[in-house]
This record gives C-alpha cells, structure tokens and sequence, in this order.
C-alpha cells in the first residue's frame, strides 16, 4: 500500500537524471547499461507516484546538448535505450493516460528515433492524467538562442510587433511553452548545480540535490524531496517585513545592527 502524504503538491516537479554511468561502474556494467535502468526500472515508478499525488506536470532531463560530444560507442548505446523506451516504457505511461512532450532539439537524433518520438507525442494528446516532458539534446543556453531566433523571425515577418516583445512574449517562443515553470527541481547523483537546465523557467523553483544515483532515484526517495518542497517557504521576491518584527534576534545578529549614538 502506497504512503499517503500531507504535503504542499507541486504543479510541476523538474528531474536531472544524473549518476547513470556512476551507478553503471558501482556495479560493473558497461555505461550504458545505467542508462538502460534509468529508462527501464525506476522512470515509470516516479511517474506512477506523481499521478497518485496530483501532480500534473514532471520533466525528466534524458539527455544533454553536451551528451552529443561522448564517444560514439556510448551514443550508440543510447540510442538503443531511447528506441526501446519509445516501444516499450513509453507505450506504458501512454495506457496510464500520460501525455508525452518533448522539449529540446529532437531533429538531431536518427531520424527512426525522430519519427517514433513525434508518433508518440500524437498519440498521447490527448491524455491528461500527467503531462510528462523529455528533455533531449536539451540545453539551455541553446533553448534560450533557439527562441531568440524564432522570436527576432516573428517580428521581421510582422506577426509581432517590437513593441508587444516582453517576459510573457519570449515564454511564448521557448520549448516549455504551455508548461507552467517548475516548482521544485531535483538533482540526484550528488552534484549541486543545475547544469543550465531551464535557466528561463527555474527563477523561483525550489532546489534539492540528494545523492542518490537516478537507478536508485525509487517513489520513497521522490516523496523524500516533496516533503522537503512542503517545508519551504516560497515568497517568490515579496513577502512581509511583519512577520520578522518581534522575533528575537541572536546576539551576533543583534550586535551587528547595533546603531553608535553620538555623545
């Protein structure tokens, strides 16, 4: 029986799958066979427990515009995960009423990979139990040049004008647009930095880096960094100077605004 938790409920969780090929080498298996536990044992699980606790948006970061530059026996690997997961994993979540997205540029993968992902996304539509986000040969660096591009197009061509150009407008040309920005980002894999993943959207997101490996990253561990979200408080650049006035202050803290009065 599943835990049920008393939590705040994010609207949108971000995930940076990170430690595959550390928890390959932890267990004496070739890189990319982290990757394959990745996609085949612990992704699906991590959605399920989010559709069980209303969460309505997860993005898993898959893969990096960086990963590009790994040896070519690696991104072989790769491609045979992803080809498999798109047969298989993903068929699944799309039977549990899971609507499959895709942010990044797709159009650099083996154009079999290209097409079954594109096919899956139209399949999926329509389902609305979960939208679940891939971010592949993402980077967001390259995100924010793509939507410059598109936007600087939109204003030559007239369907835009200089004027109208603002936050809501730039959103507009991004990959994540219809996305609401994530609430709480979850690193694994122990590193304490997010990479350039969703630099645009990330502004008020939570942050938690744990270091577990993503094979290990299971639904127990998924709930440990949303009971850590819920004891967040999120004041998104407002908040009340009030609710500070009549707290009592340590000693160094009090020391340290003590005013010199004149003689």
């Amino acid at each position: 029986m599943k835990t049920r938790l008393h939590i705040k409920t994010p609207t949108h969780v971000a995930i940076i799958m990170d430690g595959n090929r550390r928890w390959a080498a932890k267990h004496g298996l070739g890189a990319v066979e982290g990757h394959r536990v990745a996609a085949e044992k612990t992704i699906e699980p991590v959605v399920e427990r989010a559709i069980e606790l209303g969460i309505k948006y997860l993005t898993f970061w898959a893969f990096s515009t960086e990963n590009r530059n790994r040896d070519k026996m690696e991104l072989s690997g790769l491609f045979s995960v992803f080809r498999e997961a798109l047969k298989t994993g993903l068929k699944r979540l799309s039977e549990k009423g899971v609507k499959i997205r895709v942010i990044g540029n797709i159009d650099w993968f083996p154009k079999d990979i290209v097409k079954r992902v594109k096919d899956m996304i139209t399949l999926t539509k329509e389902n609305d139990a979960i939208t679940v986000s891939f971010a592949l040969n993402y980077g967001g660096r390259d995100e924010i040049l793509r939507a410059v591009k598109k936007l600087i197009n939109e204003v030559e061509v007239g369907r835009v004008s200089i004027e109208r150009v603002d936050e809501a407008e730039f959103s507009n040309q991004l990959d994540t647009v219809g996305i609401p920005d994530p609430d709480l980002i979850i690193r694994t894999g122990g590193e304490m930095r997010l990479s350039g993943y969703l630099p645009w959207q990330a502004v008020y997101a939570e942050l938690y880096f744990t270091k577990v490996l993503f094979p290990d990253f299971s639904p127990k561990q998924f709930d440990k960094a949303l009971v850590d979200f819920s004891k967040r408080d999120r004041r998104f650049g407002k908040g009340s100077f009030k609710k500070y006035l009549g707290k009592k202050l340590s000693k160094k803290s009090s020391s340290a605004i003590q005013l010199q009065t004149p003689n």
